[in-house]
């Protein structure tokens, strides 16, 4: 499936809808070095739609991690979905410690772990 273009109109619906921030790693966009992106949920290589319902704000760091990737590994070696912006509710699969991104469910492990939200380099931009 080849790869859509995605409008001006839809993108700045998607950074309205995020406040202007990753809906993965939460950071704003003005504290990133290289901004935000719009991230296809489930990707067009899984025949994932360029719609509003399928595209999130995403921080170039977490897109480039999370790619095509509709699922991870949680702490127990089991195969758990990621976190999906548009389904789920961020405060209800993580929780802030200062610069740390605490995962509260299996799928919030797999999404911590393949988006090495919580490297040190990754801490050092909450800070």
């Amino acid at each position: 499936m080849g790869e859509s273009w995605i409008n001006r109109k839809l993108r700045l619906q998607v950074a309205e809808r995020a406040t202007y921030r990753c809906e993965y790693c939460q950071i704003a966009e003005s504290d990133t070095f290289f901004g935000c992106e719009v991230d296809h949920i489930i990707s067009e290589k899984h025949g994932g739609p360029s719609t509003l319902e399928n595209l999130a704000y995403s921080c170039a760091t977490c897109n480039r991690a999370k790619g095509t990737d509709i699922a991870g590994l949680d702490d127990d070696g089991k195969i758990a979905p990621l976190f999906n912006p548009r389904t789920d509710v961020w405060l209800h699969h993580f929780r802030r410690d200062g610069p740390l991104i605490i995962p509260l469910t299996s799928k919030s492990q797999a999404t911590v772990r393949l988006l090495r939200l919580n490297a040190p380099e990754r801490q050092d931009e909450r800070i």
